[in-house]
């Protein structure tokens, strides 16, 4: 039994990680401040995990959760395009200024490695397709340039330091836990809790933009694997399905599984976003072992039969 530290581990990310470690029976805790992560994403496992309140800016509370640790899978941020547009200072004080506490405290702690979470966007509108890690960055967005910054960081830490990291480039993770409800939410939980409603959806563009849509147990699975994979320590890897899609097939699909129609309604585009993302993913298949096992139709349908359960029913209702 290994011990694992969760940061953002009430999030819609963290907490998925969270639940496969303790079935696996590994020792957890997690480390979350509770602004956007949710205190129900924990319930069912609440008595088997640590919990430590507080930011990743806290260097006593970062001693504290990481005492002991051997790995620590760091997924706290201001996890929002938009949110960065509107107040970039935020997102840097906690992408970046957040990531490299995490990284001493991991450092001073003794721990084995440190998993990042990073994001496709770092990639920004390269037109080449898929995106590769060897190409030249250029972020669009504050929320881009935190997360580039944070590998960079990572990047520095096994060379100089001996603390192990490995940079996980994520591509539109979707799946059970994703509040739409949030003024920053992904689309496809907008898209789902607007059409089972009958309420209008709005599409930024004309709906041809295409995405990587990647099931969150596949991001699951990636972390524990950059976890243990010998050999991965200061390198970036892209974690998608290979594919991409636009929002119109996203519409289209919604539709069948729901078995309601849409009310979209075009607009303008919005600043910082990106066109096109499609991961190639043979350096993580390579390196890491790492494979995706749900499709996105699969793991669409099985966001909606969750939408649709009592557990998505209770957490939605629940006064935040």
């Amino acid at each position: 039994m290994a011990v694992y530290v969760v940061t953002g581990g009430a999030g819609f990310i963290g907490s998925n990680i969270v639940a496969r470690l303790v079935a696996e029976g590994q020792e957890v805790r997690v480390l979350d401040n509770f602004a956007t992560g949710h205190r129900e994403n924990l319930a069912e496992f609440a008595t088997k995990i640590g919990i430590f309140e507080g930011n990743v800016s806290d260097a006593d509370l970062l001693r504290s959760a990481f005492a002991g640790a051997d790995y620590v899978l760091h997924q706290a941020a201001l996890a929002s395009v938009q949110r960065s547009v509107g107040d970039p200072v935020a997102t840097d004080r906690a992408n970046v200024h957040g990531t490299l506490r995490v990284l001493v405290a991991a450092r001073d702690a003794g721990v084995k490695r440190v998993v990042y979470a990073s994001s496709s966007s770092v990639y920004g509108d390269v037109a080449e397709l898929p995106k590769r890690e060897d190409m030249t960055p250029a972020p669009k967005s504050p929320y881009a340039v935190s997360k580039l910054a944070g590998e960079h960081y990572c990047a520095v830490f096994p060379a100089i330091y001996g603390l192990e990291t490995v940079s996980l480039r994520y591509f539109n993770v979707f799946g059970p836990r994703q509040d739409p409800q949030s003024q920053y939410a992904a689309v496809i939980p907008i898209f789902i809790s607007g059409i089972m409603a009958g309420r209008e959806i709005k599409v930024f563009g004309d709906g041809e933009q295409s995405r990587d849509f990647t099931y969150v147990d596949n991001v699951v699975e990636a972390n524990l694997r950059a976890a243990q994979a010998k050999g991965a320590a200061g390198r970036a890897y892209n974690v998608g399905t290979g594919e991409r899609h636009t929002l119109n097939e996203l519409i289209e699909l919604l539709q069948q599984l729901i078995g309601r129609a849409a009310r979209a309604a075009y607009g303008e585009e919005r600043a910082g976003d990106v066109k096109h993302s499609q991961a190639d993913i043979g350096r993580a298949r390579a390196d890491l072992g790492y494979e995706p096992q749900v499709s996105f139709e699969e793991g669409l349908r099985r966001t909606v039969q969750w939408f649709r359960s009592t557990e998505a029913t209770t957490f939605f209702l629940v006064d935040r």
